[in-house]
């Protein structure tokens, strides 16, 4: 499987994301929306939302290795927030967290704001595909 970055120069250079990947290769999986359930159904971290965000990427992570991949694997996520402004005061602590589970890897994303989830006491929620080997 090969994958290109496409950062166009006519576009702002990204920070902590990809414009697109060009995939070739490799088998699609498509990501269901993980929100910060445990293996019981309970929201983890309530009201943290840094907090549920590791455990929605350890769900996701769970997924794409079920699956045979691995994080890299990803190549677009969408990232579904009840608050965005808590979203940008948290962009530290957050990408910390995005980067120990992705390293200096990027995939294409994009950042909703939301006004519910299915389970009320969650904060965020994360869907997207992948394209593993």
């Amino acid at each position: 499987m090969e994958k290109k970055i496409i950062n166009p120069p006519m576009l702002p250079a990204p920070k902590g994301f990809n414009h697109g990947i060009l995939v070739t290769g490799g088998r699609l999986l498509f990501l269901a929306g993980q929100d910060a359930s445990d293996a019981e159904g309970r929201i983890v971290g309530p009201g943290d939302l840094v907090a549920q965000f590791e455990q929605v990427l350890r769900n996701l992570k769970a997924v794409v290795e079920e699956a045979g991949g691995r994080f890299q694997d990803i190549v677009k996520l969408n990232i579904f927030v009840r608050d965005r402004d808590a979203y940008v005061a948290n962009l530290k602590p957050l990408g910390r967290v995005f980067q120990s589970y992705f390293g200096g890897y990027y995939p294409a994303m994009a950042l909703f704001q939301v006004s519910a989830f299915f389970r009320e006491e969650a904060l965020i929620e994360l869907e997207g595909l992948a394209v593993v080997e």
